[in-house]
């Protein structure tokens, strides 16, 4: 479930559903067959930034979608899989527990719809078992409907805090906010044993600034002390 190379044309694409989250989306199909979640964006800027989310949780080894490039700029383009659960409501013990290794990932990342607003951010793979992240819109330096967070997302990882205890964030706190200090610093492990350099590369690889690199870079430093 990482990146695939292959840019899709989206005008020779068929739509056969509707949008599954917030965003305005649908899922598609093309003549062989293959099904594709395709959301739009607010701007290039705001899908650059989804882009880049998700290729630094691919970074770090999380299981997202597979990420295709597209010949709109403003759309978000996805291999489609099937679900075998598509709510964290629904989650077993160890699904929550896979959901939980990734915790300081979202933190780090600013992700705050990490656990999603209906809870449906998070999801099991029929293919294999594994929870992933359905959508990084929310990620960095946007909220997920394409505002920017401005500087609410800083150099400081308050998210260690807000994704387990904000009363306005009930799916986060009913995923993430039982775990202890031990299960916490076990999951900024995720996040402090990654490379300056690789951080730092995934960035300038897809459209991220200097600024973005230092603010990073700062939130991981941020982490190893917390």
């Amino acid at each position: 479930m990482l990146v695939d190379r292959l840019s899709v044309d989206l005008s020779a694409l068929t739509r056969i559903g509707g949008r599954l989250g917030s965003n305005p989306a649908g899922v598609y199909e093309d003549a062989a067959g293959q099904r594709y979640y395709v959301k739009e964006t607010e701007s290039v800027a705001h899908a650059r930034n989804e882009y880049l989310a998700a290729m630094l949780y691919q970074l770090a080894g999380a299981p997202t979608l597979c990420y295709l490039h597209s010949s709109d700029p403003c759309c978000i383009v996805t291999r489609w899989c099937e679900l075998a659960k598509k709510n964290v409501q629904h989650f077993s013990a160890r699904e929550r527990a896979q959901a939980q290794h990734w915790f300081a990932l979202h933190c780090w990342l600013a992700n705050w719809d990490a656990a999603g607003f209906h809870g449906d951010n998070q999801a099991v793979a029929v293919a294999d078992g594994r929870v992933l992240t359905l959508d990084s819109g929310g990620a960095l330096n946007f909220r997920a409907q394409g505002d920017p967070k401005g500087k609410a997302f800083g150099k400081e990882v308050h998210e260690l805090n807000t994704l387990r205890q904000d009363a306005d964030n009930p799916f986060a706190v009913q995923l993430f906010g039982a775990m202890d200090d031990t299960e916490v610093r076990r999951s900024l492990a995720v996040v402090t044993g990654l490379a300056d350099r690789a951080i730092e590369a995934v960035i300038l690889q897809h459209h991220g600034s200097e600024k973005l690199v230092a603010k990073m870079l700062a939130r991981k430093a941020f982490m190893l002390e917390w």
